[in-house]
């Protein structure tokens, strides 16, 4: 595949004319979900890491040249990202950026150390963008990863902080997840907070991952279990369905979630899901600086930033940062150091600082715990609905400790 160059538009334009004939441009690959029923959100993954890779563009690129962005459709699964992952290292990529599937971060990140592991010197990168099990900040955690997003137990930490403090948390709660690694990951983080929360997890629920269309059964289970409120990690249709057959079956309870700000999502749940919390990286109300970041985006790219794109766009910022920071050598990147640099890294993002915890590679982001409201100043899917700001944590309040498993092994 050719690496095409991303618009470029350098206030001094003769800075490329002046880098060497032989210089070598950094060529980065977007490995993600493009085509098929699951491209919504790797599409919008491809949407931020554009505009990001446009930014860096226009301030100068790297080593006097655009950085060179390629896309890479792996088509949803692992095998195939595995094949892509090879196509791009072929193709000279020296950084690989994914987002949508767990399961495919798994992929990529094993991928990528065992290239690395064969060919010292030759190092790839791996910039997670969206990925959330534990496990790849854990058991498969590795230098040459970072990860640029939440897991389990920050988002379910703010939620049960939030819900709490706003008296909407109750003290039984039901926990209802996807059966696979993050849905587990969840399950575990509702139970670990429960002391903490003051709640009693009433009763647990792992299911199978979109292939329920009928979720009344569970909606029976959850009204049986005397449970005030729904704790769930599901997103897609395993979160539309869930809310609104409790809706349907005249439940009171209130729902803590983390992926009910997909775009789409107010719009087919409708007036179900006014009153429910998100714990999520981003809201355009929560600073005037978040709303000028929003304008911003939407004048680039059509549209407000909304669920992964403002915490994609970021990411790449950051990489920006740490290139700035690391000077080609014989007009090549050296990777090890690229990733030395990204280790040190603070930005102010337009919520407030990130940057990354040297021991797992784990983003330190601030979260945002906020609730549907037709109050929200900005409205959502075209709706009268929106996400009104409850609560706002910094990074190293929302994270969580790194995970006893990882043994990343550091450069000598």
């Amino acid at each position: 595949m050719n690496f095409t160059k991303l618009t470029l538009a350098l206030s001094t334009c003769g800075l490329v004319a002046m880098a060497s004939a032989q210089a070598e441009p950094l060529k980065v690959a977007l490995v993600e979900t493009l085509s098929g029923p699951q491209a919504s959100t790797g599409l919008m993954y491809r949407t931020a890491v554009n505009y990001g890779f446009e930014l860096l563009n226009e301030k100068g690129g790297w080593n006097g040249e655009a950085i060179q962005v390629a896309e890479y459709d792996n088509q949803g699964g692992p095998a195939g990202a595995s094949d892509k992952v090879k196509a791009a290292i072929a193709d000279g990529a020296r950084i690989i950026i994914q987002g949508s599937s767990s399961a495919v971060s798994g992929q990529i990140t094993e991928d990528v150390r065992k290239h690395n592991l064969r060919n010292p010197g030759k190092e790839i990168l791996f910039l997670n963008m969206g990925g959330e099990a534990l496990e790849l900040t854990g058991s498969k955690c590795h230098f040459y990863h970072f990860r640029f997003t939440t897991n389990a137990p920050i988002r379910v930490k703010a939620l049960v902080r939030a819900m709490k403090e706003t008296g909407d948390l109750g003290t039984k709660v039901y926990a209802m997840n996807q059966n696979y690694s993050w849905g587990s990951d969840m399950d575990a983080s509702i139970k670990d907070f429960a002391s903490e929360g003051g709640y009693e997890v009433v009763e647990s629920t792992l299911h199978d991952v979109n292939r329920i269309q009928d979720f009344s059964p569970y909606a029976s289970k959850i009204k049986a279990s005397g449970a005030e409120t729904v704790i769930t990690g599901n997103w897609s249709n395993d979160l539309l369905l869930l809310m609104k057959a409790t809706g349907g079956a005249g439940l009171n309870v209130r729902f803590g979630t983390v992926f009910l700000d997909q775009p789409g999502n107010l719009a087919n749940a409708g007036a179900t899901a006014l009153g429910h919390y998100i714990a999520h990286a981003f809201n355009m109300a929560a600073t005037p600086e978040a709303a000028s970041f929003g304008e911003a985006y939407k004048a680039k790219m059509g549209h407000y930033p909304t669920y992964i794109e403002p915490q994609t766009a970021f990411a790449v910022q950051m990489l920006g940062e740490a290139l700035h920071e690391t000077p080609a050598k014989d007009d090549k990147l050296d990777v090890t150091q690229l990733a030395l640099n990204l280790e040190k890294v603070k930005i102010t993002s337009p919520i407030g600082e990130t940057s990354i915890r040297a021991e797992d590679h784990q983003v330190m982001l601030p979260i945002i715990v906020s609730k549907v409201s037709k109050d929200a100043k900005y409205k959502a899917d075209d709706t009268d609905m929106g996400f009104e700001v409850v609560k706002m944590f910094s990074g190293p309040d929302a994270v969580n400790p790194v995970e006893k498993t990882c043994k990343m092994k550091r450069p000598a």
